[in-house]
This record gives structure tokens, sequence and C-alpha cells, in this order.
């Protein structure tokens, strides 16, 4: 599904330059889980931000499904996202202005679907979500919990190939943030790509693999051994 070569990441500003990410080759089959850990400023979020297409490397090559998309027009990787790839934040990203039930319609709008199209599909996955009875209530009227479920099933309402997970228990109690590993992990065993950032080793614990960076670097990527979630649930 992906394959980053010999991937590099300078920012600049005025005399100063930083690499965040330093030659980076990493392959992801589909279906896999993934967590990507290390310490503050290792290049995390720099990686998951050129996975989800919202940067772009400053050299290396990103292939997705066998294209290589080093060099995409920003619409081509816009649409490509909204096709492709579903988010999940730590601060959830939710409009407060807007009702659960419009929130997670949103991602249908951009992408020409009919009305009765979209409403199908919000009411299916917000019922799997099992938040269906909060549709007309608004973000602030929830639970940490119950907007970590509504932001999941905005990524999930595209049918998204790809799951990208930012810190995604950060901002909830433990009870809640084992609900939503638990709900990554389903999905994931369901056929859902899902690759994660996360500074927590028992989060990381539940995906099938861990990549660590350090300054930038992968220092280590193996198999991990993965948390039975019929136990944990």
């Amino acid at each position: 599904m992906i394959s980053l070569n010999n991937l590099t990441r300078v920012y600049r500003a005025s005399d100063v330059e930083t690499t965040a990410l330093k030659s980076i080759n990493l392959t992801v089959k589909e279906g896999e889980f993934i967590a990507i850990m290390g310490p503050s400023g290792c290049g995390k979020s720099t990686l998951l931000s050129i996975l989800g297409m919202l940067d772009s490397p400053s050299s290396g090559c990103y292939q997705f499904n066998g294209d290589d998309i080093s060099d995409y027009s920003e619409a081509k990787l816009a649409q490509l996202r909204k096709t492709s790839i579903g988010f999940v934040f730590q601060s959830f990203n939710l409009i407060d202005e807007l009702t659960v039930y419009e929130n997670v319609e949103l991602p249908l709008q951009y992408l020409k679907i009919s009305k009765k199209q979209r409403k199908d599909r919000v009411e299916a996955i917000l019922r799997r979500m099992a938040i269906d009875h909060r549709a007309d209530h608004l973000p602030q009227q929830l639970s940490g919990g119950q907007q970590q479920r509504v932001a999941v099933a905005r990524a999930l309402v595209i049918n998204p190939k790809l799951i990208l997970a930012d810190e995604p228990t950060g901002n909830l109690d433990s009870k809640n943030g084992e609900a939503v590993m638990n709900m990554l992990r389903a999905l994931n065993q369901a056929g859902t790509t899902v690759i994660m950032v996360t500074h927590a080793e028992k989060e990381g614990n539940y995906a099938d693999r861990l990549v660590r960076l350090l300054d930038g670097q992968i220092m280590v990527d193996k198999a991990s051994q993965t948390i039975d979630t019929t136990e944990v649930a």
C-alpha cells in the first residue's frame, strides 16, 4: 500500500536548517496496524503528516498504491486524501457549530455523493460506532470518549483504505482510551489499514508492528506483542 524510499524532510527558517526526517525507508502492507513511537521531537508527527499527504518530503520517494505521489499537485493530493485516508486526531477536531450527524456527513459533501447516499452512510456508521443516539447533539454536549467516537465515525464514513491516528487517546481517561484502542483494533481486524502515532507503550502494543524513531531516523522496526482485545474489552 505504502512505500517510502530514502525519504527526508528538512525545514528551513532564515539561517536555521532542521532535519526532521532522514533517509526513511518504510513499507506498509494493506491490512497492517502500525504504531509509530519515539520521544518528543523525534519526527513522529512529521512522518504522519507526510503519510497523510499534509506535508511533502524534501527528497525521496513516496508511493501510495503503486503510484509515486512525490510530485503530485496539491489538488491531486487533496483528492487522494478525500477518497483514501481517514484522520483521527488527539483533539478530535470536530466543528462546534455542527451536530454529530453534520460533522460525520461533512467529508461526504466533498465527494459528490447524493443526499440519500450520504444519509444512509452516516446513519450506518453512527450505529456502528454506537453513537447514533447522539446524532442531533453538538460536540460540547458529549463526553470526550463520545467525541472521539464521532471523530472515528467521520474518518470511516468515506470507507478509507487507510486510517491515520495521531495520539488518539491523548485527551481521554484510561477507560475511554481503552475503548478507542479496542475500536481501532477491531477496525483493523475488519480489514482497515491503521497507522498510529503514540507515546504510550500500552497503546503501541495494540499494533501488529512497532516503528521507533529517534532523531528523525528509524531505529527499530519489529513485530509487536499485540494485545488480545478479547481480554481487555
